[in-house]
């Protein structure tokens, strides 16, 4: 099946509501931060769950390669660009709401294309305490939840409550508390597979003005010690048992080499960027240039963060 046969067998199956939600060839350097990556076959944005479901059908009965994609911040497309269809759970799925109110809490309901930073600062204005961490995160919701995302000691763990999932055959899964199964950068939703579609978090209630000022510090730590003026898809190792990957990678004598348009940044050795130019290939090349020459010179294996998506 051809890209453009692909599109137009998906958008059919979403009718007439699917207008500038499903792309052929749709390239990928446009939907991802690191602004690398060659085209997709089919790109399709749901705006519901049914939708959702329907897309997971169509492609399971017609053996169609899926590929999950949130805000395109945590990965590396290949410069061959993906084969099959690409589910994007972006703005046209991402509703945010008030919930259930208790003694000193209250919870907020997210669909997974929302981006984390805008679900903070919905909590915000609401007097809502428990994602400042998170708020510069640049990925959705969706996102968040698969890799259990955090920052400065914090993590999605902390605040999610529950939340509505579909496996690969479109059918509906409710996950609450400990069946998250949370880990570090590890949820249910990696390990099984599952698609999550609508989370809830509980939030302590707090002073508006105290939630601002922390919000606005941790955003002051991050422009002062990450490269936020290039592309990147953040932190591209995990963190070691016992180290840190940013100061074995700068100890390694590492900070600021370069391949290709792809650098090891000089302010922050942890973050690939792109300085101009890069392909995937070569950010993928000084990613294993990096794991070599560390794993060399201190005996530990560091192992990637961010994900390698496509046709390699």
């Amino acid at each position: 099946m051809t890209a453009e046969a692909l599109a137009r067998d998906l958008a059919a199956l979403l009718g007439p509501a699917a207008a500038g939600r499903v792309f052929a060839n749709e390239p990928m350097d446009r939907r991802t931060t690191f602004r690398v990556g060659g085209p997709a076959d089919a790109f399709v944005s749901p705006a519901s769950t049914l939708e959702i479901a329907a897309v997971l059908r169509f492609c399971r009965e017609r053996g169609v390669p899926l590929t999950l994609l949130g805000n395109g911040s945590n990965v590396v497309v290949s410069d061959r660009g993906i084969r099959g269809a690409v589910l994007a759970l972006g703005e046209d799925f991402a509703r945010i709401e008030e919930g259930e109110r208790g003694e000193g809490f209250r919870e907020v309901h997210a669909q997974a294309g929302a981006r984390l930073a805008v679900l903070a600062a919905f909590a915000g204005r609401l007097g809502l305490s428990g994602l400042e961490a998170l708020s510069g995160i640049p990925g959705t919701v969706g996102g968040a939840l698969r890799m259990n995302a955090g920052a400065y000691e914090h993590c999605m763990q902390e605040v999610v409550v529950r939340t509505e999932a579909l496996d690969a055959d479109g059918t509906a899964h409710a996950v609450e508390g400990a069946a998250h199964r949370f880990g570090y950068r590890a949820s249910v939703f990696e390990d099984r597979g599952l698609i999550a579609a609508r989370t809830t978090v509980r939030l302590a209630v707090d002073d508006p003005k105290r939630i601002a000022e922390r919000t606005a510090d941790y955003g002051q730590r991050r422009r002062a010690s990450q490269p936020l003026d290039l592309p990147s898809a953040g932190s591209v190792f995990r963190r070691p048992p016992g180290h840190y990957a940013g100061r074995l990678i700068e100890e390694a004598g590492l900070k600021g080499v370069s391949l290709g348009g792809a650098q090891v940044s000089p302010k922050h050795a942890g973050f690939i960027v792109n300085a101009g130019g890069a392909t995937a290939a070569d950010v993928r090349d000084l990613m294993e240039q990096v794991r070599r020459t560390v794993e060399q010179r201190t005996g530990v294996r560091l192992e990637p963060e961010i994900l390698f998506l496509g046709e390699w």
